[in-house]
């Protein structure tokens, strides 16, 4: 068990780098796209590029995940499947190994894009930022990451069986939600990705953080599965009689 664990551990440190590292180039594409079709990046067609980058971008993450053994790159995604009982090779004992690699993960992407990124688009390249007090923070960050794990569960489960719609309509609902939680914590919904960028702008050790980007969101992530769960019970299973 203690192998298969530093295994996944290590898959999450990879494919979370790797996240964080490529998240910010949707931004930098949506606005290169935008101004080739002359329109404004933030208009409904800005958004709608957004959602067709994110939705291959994830595409893509989706096979780096598989080949990585079934890593993650969000906490709040593992939290909620577990509570939701949807995934059973994870454990309490498993996300307490890696969550932090997870998060360790998070501050290499984020370390490795800053080197990278052409200074023209560095403005793009930027972390969620506390925009309330810490309680409102923390409410804010936990009902979004709710809508994000209810959604997931609700499209996974009761949505289009076609794997492509299923992320575009994922995706739709978080670039919702990223423009609603923009003027409160940036939003992240994710603890790595936010303990990457708190790293980096060194402010990774606070209580804000720790408040507002990891127990917001797993409480929000856990709720969301549990209340699905109630909503949407999965069908009895009926015992073939003899």
């Amino acid at each position: 068990m203690g192998g298969s664990v530093i295994r996944a551990a290590l898959g999450d440190a990879i494919l979370t780098s790797l996240w964080v590292f490529s998240a910010p180039s949707m931004r930098v594409f949506t606005a290169i796209i935008a101004s080739f079709l002359g329109v404004q990046a933030r208009s409904l067609i800005g958004r709608f590029i957004t959602t067709i980058l994110a939705t291959t971008l994830v595409l893509i993450f989706g096979l780096i995940g598989k080949l990585l053994g079934g890593a993650s790159f969000n906490p709040s995604t593992t939290v909620s499947l577990y509570a939701a009982g949807l995934n059973p090779g994870t454990s309490l004992i498993s996300m307490a190994v890696r969550f932090p690699a997870q998060a360790a993960g998070g501050v290499g992407g984020a370390k490795a894009i800053l080197q990278v990124m052409p200074r023209k688009y560095e403005h793009f390249v930027r972390g969620p930022s506390l925009k309330v007090d810490v309680n409102t923070g923390a409410i804010a960050e936990g009902l979004l990451t709710f809508s994000l794990c209810f959604g997931l569960l609700w499209v996974m489960l009761r949505g289009p069986k076609n794997l492509i719609l299923q992320i575009w309509l994922l995706k739709v609902a978080t670039v919702g939600l990223v423009i609603v939680g923009s003027g409160y914590t940036g939003p992240s919904m994710n603890p790595a990705n936010a303990f990457g960028w708190a790293y980096v702008n060194n402010w990774h050790n606070s209580w804000e953080l720790f408040f507002v980007y990891w127990i917001g969101p797993l409480i929000g992530a856990f709720f969301a599965a549990r209340i699905f769960m109630v909503l949407f019970p999965p069908p009895e299973t009926k015992e073939k009689k003899a």
